[in-house]
């Protein structure tokens, strides 16, 4: 089994929809956060990256067909170059309308956080958004940056720029399978998240 679809953009974007949507088209498991808080080995070797150690793509996705969402998201770069074959997607919402469901979702988990070696902390706050995970002008040139890197660094067609509500048919078309006969799923929701809080 190896990588056959990344997700490159931020967690808040939609990606836990994502993770069901491809799941639903065959391109699961999907790994995304919610896969690392709920397996130790998952935790521990994803610890262990943000920490530094050597990434073994091949152990940290075994079993998975698919990567969307922090922690992997952050490894985009080096993600599209050891999966040549992968699509890439990157899912996308207006900044400020990110801003705002990230300020009420993984903003409180990482400030109510004790635990300084959760991916919420090491990852998201520190690597990710340089421990200024609550400077607002600092997060959103963060998250503008990464769309741009992505649009700049990925091949056009081999990547789709999935934004919230654009639903089945540019996704299908893009990974190469049939529209479901499903909806398109809507999961994670603020509420959802907050009811949920973990960030490990």
């Amino acid at each position: 089994m190896t990588i056959r679809v990344i997700g490159t953009g931020f967690g808040r974007t939609g990606t836990d929809s994502m993770r069901e949507a491809l799941t639903m088209l065959g391109f699961g498991p999907c790994h995304h956060m919610s896969e690392v808080s709920a397996h130790e080995e998952q935790k521990r070797l994803w610890r262990a990256l943000a920490k530094g150690a050597a990434p073994d793509w091949n152990r940290l996705f075994a079993g998975y067909k698919s990567c969307v969402d922090w922690p992997s998201a952050h490894y985009w770069r080096q993600l599209i170059e050891a999966y040549p074959q992968a699509r890439v997607i990157l899912t996308w919402r207006s900044p400020e309308s990110w801003w705002e469901s990230f300020a009420k979702t993984i903003l409180p988990a990482i400030a109510d956080s004790r635990d300084q070696e959760s991916l919420g902390i090491s990852l998201v706050s520190k690597q990710v958004f340089d421990g200024r995970p609550h400077d607002r002008a600092h997060v959103l040139a963060i998250y503008e940056a990464n769309v741009e890197a992505v649009l700049n660094t990925v091949p056009a067609e081999r990547l789709l720029i999935h934004k919230l509500g654009d639903g089945w048919e540019p996704l299908c078309a893009h990974l190469g399978v049939p529209v479901p006969a499903e909806p398109y799923p809507n999961r994670n929701t603020t509420k959802e998240f907050r009811t949920a809080l973990s960030l490990n």
